[in-house]
């Protein structure tokens, strides 16, 4: 997975205002169906990871996992974040077929 790349299109997506950021406001899109991809850190809690990707795989929302929370939360100009939504589908795929 090409680092920079996935993370420079997420940040271009998050300042398109195409980004949600946080467990709950996650959790929310994915309900709502919004949500076109997410994207959870590999550093995430054990609890966490089974919320997010339980509701991924009932709402079947693309699930991806990346490096870890601060490389995540670099990507979209925050500290440290888990988990972040896409909620723009051409965003959405660009990023499934650079991290797949």
């Amino acid at each position: 997975m090409s680092n920079e790349r996935w993370a420079s299109l997420l940040g271009l997506a998050n300042r398109a205002r195409k980004v949600i950021s946080g467990e709950e406001l996650t959790v929310k899109e994915i309900r709502s169906g919004r949500a076109k991809l997410v994207l959870l850190a590999e550093d995430a809690s054990e609890n966490t990871t089974k919320k997010i990707s339980d509701k991924c795989s009932s709402y079947g929302i693309p699930l991806r996992k990346v490096t870890d929370r601060y490389t995540l939360g670099h990507a979209i100009g925050k500290d440290a974040r888990v988990v972040v939504a896409v909620i723009d589908e051409g965003f959405a795929n660009k990023l499934l077929t650079m991290l797949d």
